[in-house]
C-alpha cells in the first residue's frame, strides 16, 4: 500500500475528474489524502479519500468573486494567488508531508502550491491537468492578441517580486513557469484522448492522455420530444440572462425539447413565462442530461466539452475565456460542432437547426466519443501514478 496526496482547487471542473482516479487507488488498497475545500467535502470522501480542508487558509486571501474572475485571465494577479495560496499553506501542509511521508503528490495544474511543495520536500510528483496539455505547439490554439503580449512584460516585475517570496521560503523555483507549466519531463496525466488534444504526438511518454473521467448519471431525464436541445453555460461565468432569454425565444414553440441549466446566480422567474417545450432549473444532472441530448450550447468547459462528446452530442460553441475559446476552437477544427458568432435570436435558432440536421457534425462528434472510449480513464491514471511510485 501507498500513500498518495491529491491537491486540487476548489472548482467542480477540477475535482470532478479525479474523483473516479481516487476510487480506483483505493480500490487497489492505497491510502489517498485529499486537499481541498468544504464544499467539495462529500464527493471527496465518497471517493475513498481522508478529505483535509484548506478553506482557512485560503479565507486569508479575502478573494472576492470579481477576484475569481481575474485568476487565469490576469498572469501578474494569478500569481500574486498561487505565491499568496502556497505561502499560507506552507507550515500545514510541509509539516503533514514530512510527518505522513507520502510516495506521491497528484496536483492539478492549478493547484501550484503542490507542485512547489513535492518541489520543495523531493517528493515523486504528478500534474493532473483537467484542460489540454500545452507546449509550443498546442499553444498555438490558444493566440495571444499584441496588448496581451505588452500586458505579460509589463507584469513581469510584480511576478519576479512573487517568486522571490517563495524562494525565499525554500521553494527551488527560478521562475513562475517552473509552477504552471509541465516540461517534457513531468508526469502528466491529461483527462482527454490523443485524437482530441491538439498536437499529442508532440509530448513525450511523460504524458498519459486518459480520456476523460465521466461519473455515471444520478437520475433518469425523460425525453420529450424526438430532439432534445440543452443549453448550460457552466458553473463560473454562468450569469447570461440575456442569452438564456434569447435561446428560449428562439426555440419556442419549435418541435424540440428544451432544457436550460442556467446556475444560482440568475432569478428564474426573470426569464418570463417559459414555453411549453422549455424547462429551467438552477442545475441539472448534466450527465443524464447529455445521454438524451441532440445538441448542447456550452461555454465550453473542458469538462462539459469532454461530456458532450463522450455521448456523440455536437456542440455549439460559445466560450466566455481563453481557455474555453481553445477548447470550442479544437470542437470546431474537428468539425464537432460549430461556432456561436453571434447570441442573437435568430442566429441561435439557425445554428441549432443546423447542428440537429448536419448528419457529418454528428458522425465527427461520435468518431471523438469512440475515441474517449477507447482510453480507460481512471484505470489508466491510476497505473501512471503506480508508475511513477514504483509498485
Amino acid at each position: 500500500m501507498s500513500k498518495i496526496v491529491f491537491f486540487c482547487i476548489p472548482a467542480h471542473g477540477h475535482t470532478n475528474p479525479t474523483l473516479g482516479v481516487v476510487r480506483e487507488l483505493v480500490r487497489r488498497g492505497h491510502q489517498v489524502k485529499y486537499y481541498s475545500y468544504e464544499p467539495f467535502r462529500a464527493v471527496i470522501e465518497a471517493a475513498g479519500a481522508d478529505f483535509v480542508p484548506c478553506d482557512a487558509y485560503d479565507a486569508q486571501l479575502g478573494l472576492t468573486s470579481k477576484d475569481g474572475e481575474r485568476i487565469g485571465k490576469d498572469l501578474a494577479f494569478s500569481t500574486h494567488v498561487l505565491v499568496e495560496t502556497t505561502l499560507a499553506l506552507n507550515d500545514m501542509v510541509c509539516r503533514d508531508m514530512e510527518a505522513w511521508q507520502p510516495d506521491c503528490i497528484v496536483a492539478d495544474s492549478m493547484a501550484a502550491w503542490g507542485k512547489a511543495v513535492a518541489l520543495k520536500l523531493g517528493i515523486p510528483f504528478v500534474s493532473s491537468t483537467t484542460t489540454f496539455a500545452f507546449n509550443q505547439e498546442s499553444a498555438k490554439i490558444m493566440k495571444q492578441s499584441f496588448r496581451e503580449l505588452l500586458a505579460f512584460f509589463a507584469a513581469m516585475p510584480k511576478i519576479n517580486r512573487d517568486v522571490r517570496r517563495l524562494q525565499a521560503t525554500g521553494y527551488p523555483v527560478k521562475s513562475v513557469l517552473d509552477l504552471i507549466q509541465n516540461d517534457q519531463n513531468t508526469h502528466t496525466i491529461v483527462y482527454t484522448s490523443p485524437e482530441f488534444q491538439p498536437c499529442a504526438e508532440s509530448f513525450s511518454d511523460k504524458y498519459a492522455f486518459v480520456g476523460p473521467s465521466v461519473l455515471p448519471a444520478r437520475e433518469q431525464v425523460t425525453k420529450t420530444h424526438e430532439k432534445l436541445v440543452y443549453v448550460s453555460m457552466g458553473t463560473v461565468v454562468n450569469d447570461r440572462l440575456a442569452l438564456y432569454r434569447n435561446c428560449i425565444a428562439a426555440l419556442a414553440g419549435e418541435d424540440v425539447q428544451v432544457i436550460l441549466s442556467v446556475g444560482e446566480q440568475v432569478d428564474i422567474a426573470a426569464l418570463g413565462p417559459l414555453p411549453e417545450n422549455v424547462s429551467v432549473y438552477p442545475k441539472v444532472d448534466q450527465i443524464a442530461v447529455l445521454e438524451q441530448a441532440d445538441a448542447f450550447l456550452s461555454h465550453c468547459g473542458m469538462n462539459s466539452a469532454s461530456e458532450s462528446l463522450y455521448f456523440g452530442v455536437p456542440l455549439l460553441c460559445c466560450p466566455q475565456t481563453k481557455e474555453q475559446g481553445g477548447v470550442a476552437a479544437r470542437v470546431t477544427a474537428l468539425g464537432a460542432g460549430i461556432m456561436l458568432e453571434n447570441p442573437s435570436v435568430s442566429c441561435i435558432k439557425a445554428a441549432v437547426k443546423r447542428l440537429l440536421s448536419d448528419t457529418k457534425i454528428k458522425a465527427n462528434a461520435e468518431e471523438i466519443a469512440r475515441s474517449f472510449r477507447c482510453c480507460t480513464g481512471p484505470v489508466a491514471a491510476a497505473d501512471k501514478i503506480e508508475q511513477v511510485i514504483g509498485t
